[in-house]
Formats: C-alpha cells, structure tokens, sequence
C-alpha cells in the first residue's frame, strides 16, 4: 500500500495532466479564432494574474535567491519551448512535433529524477515505459506533413528540451514554495511573448471577447500549480510522467467536445496510459 503523501503526490500529477492537457485544448480552440502569439501573451498574463492572486490568499513569500535564479532558468526553458512549438506547428509538422517534444519533455526530467533519487521499483520502472509509449502513440495526428521535416524535427526537439528544463529547473526550488516561483517563471513568459509580438509585428488583443484565451492561461497555471505540489509529495521522476500523460487528456477533450474523431492509434494510446497509470500507481 503507497504511503498517504506519496499517493497524494500521484493524485496531484494526475490532476496536473488532465488541467495541462484542458489547457492544451482551449488553447488549440483559442488559435483557431486568433494569432497564435496573441493568444500566447493574453494566456501568459491570465496566468500570472491567478499565480499572483493565490500567492497573496496564501501570504507566499518568495523563494531564496537560488530559487529566484532556479525558477527563472524554468521560466526562460519553458518560454523557449513553447515559442518553438508554436514555430514547429506554424511549418505544418505536428505529426512530428507533438509526439517528439512530449517525450522529450517527459523523459530528461526523469533521466534527471533517477539520478538524484535512485531508480524505482521494477513495476514502476514499466509503467514509465508504458506511458512514454502512450505519450507517443496518443499525441500522432493524421496532420499531412507540409513544412520541412527535418526542421520540423528539430524544432520539436528544442522544444522538449525547454519543457524539459522547465520540469528539472523547478524541482531546484524548495519544495515549501508553490506560487511565487511560479510568477517568476510565468513573468518570463510573458517578455517572451511580447517579444514575439513585436517581432512578427502583431497587435496587442483586446482582452475583452477573448476569454478562452484567458481560460487557456488559467488553466496551464493550475497545472503548473499542481506539478510543483506533487513532486513535493511523490519522486519527480514520478510526477513528471504522470503529469506528462496531458496529451490523452487533449485527444479525449477534442473527441467529446469538438466531436472531432479520434484514430484507432489514438484510442490505443489512451489504453496504454491507462494501463502505465495503474503500473505507477500500484
């Protein structure tokens, strides 16, 4: 039976995935209505504004200067990687991106988590090895390739590497802070899309009529929320994988929703994280 803090570690990367992966879907349906850096900026100022919030409810001071500095490396990564992403799928290689970056971006953290806190027992040790499976399975999209694939490849690889650096750079911070790191690192989200702005020469938007794309900002903030509380309560090698399963949510979100279909390889990759989830959990 799993200690009670580990098991709440688990429920709150579980939540973590299915807040990220809603996120991901909003976020999706806020791009087909506006420029996709627009909705980047009013995202990452929603976000900040309920980080800044719950830092004040809560009466968070902000972390030592290491974690500062800690928290601020996650955040440049982390901008990185969502500003390459955007690039990768503006060439049309989503069917390449997706996948790519998501188990990049789940797997260094986890390379990281083994050599600070050991390996875990075997059955969890093949539950990871299900869900990177999953991760991969469930994020292929039947998009046609129409950009370079090469780039598009190694696009994607950045970007996992910046949602990599986001995980691992977090986990410095000390684990009693929650909130405040997380306004330093949404901050340099938000310079990273204003410069993106000024640089494709895109109009700031109108907050008024976009709430879905403040909705999307919202969301992903509540999902970074509950990453930095399960890796205080499971391993990080832990959280981060489960917390990587996003993408199922997503799939599942834009079937029920959008009523959008899903492939037969989707559904078999929404079985094998399951499957990973009961192997990790057990």
């Amino acid at each position: 039976m799993l200690p009670a803090s580990n098991l709440l570690g688990i429920i709150m990367a579980f939540t973590s995935a299915l807040v990220w992966g809603s996120a991901d879907f909003t976020g999706g349906m806020a791009t087909r209505k506006r420029d996709q850096y627009q909705v980047v900026i009013l995202s990452a100022l929603s976000g900040l504004a309920l980080l800044v919030i719950a830092a004040l409810i809560f009466g968070e001071t902000f972390p030592s200067l290491k974690g500062v500095f800690w928290a601020t490396l996650a955040g440049i990564t982390g901008a990185v990687g969502i500003a390459t992403l955007y690039k990768a799928l503006s060439i049309g290689e989503s069917a390449v991106v997706a996948p790519t970056s998501a188990v990049i971006g789940a797997g260094l953290p986890v390379a990281f988590g083994f050599l600070i806190e050991g390996l875990p027992d075997p059955l969890r040790l093949v539950g990871f090895g299900l869900a990177f499976a999953g991760i991969w399975i469930v994020s292929q999209t039947t998009s046609e390739k129409t950009g370079d694939h090469r780039r598009g490849f190694f696009l994607a690889v950045i970007a996992g590497l910046g949602f990599a650096g986001f995980m691992i750079f977090m986990s410095r911070v000390e684990s009693a802070k929650v909130f405040t790191p997380l306004i330093v690192s949404r901050s340099m989200v938000v310079v990273t899309a204003l410069l993106m702005l000024k640089i494709n020469k895109t109009g700031f938007p109108a907050v008024h009529g976009n709430w879905i794309c403040l909705l999307a900002g919202v969301l992903d903030a509540g999902g970074n929320i509950f990453f930095m509380l399960a890796k205080h309560f499971t391993r990080l090698d832990t959280a981060v994988v489960l917390s990587s399963l996003y993408p199922a949510a997503t799939v599942i979100l834009t079937g029920l929703v959008l009523k959008e279909r899903i492939s037969l390889k989707q559904w078999i990759g929404v079985i094998v994280c399951l499957a990973a989830i009961i192997l990790i959990t057990v």
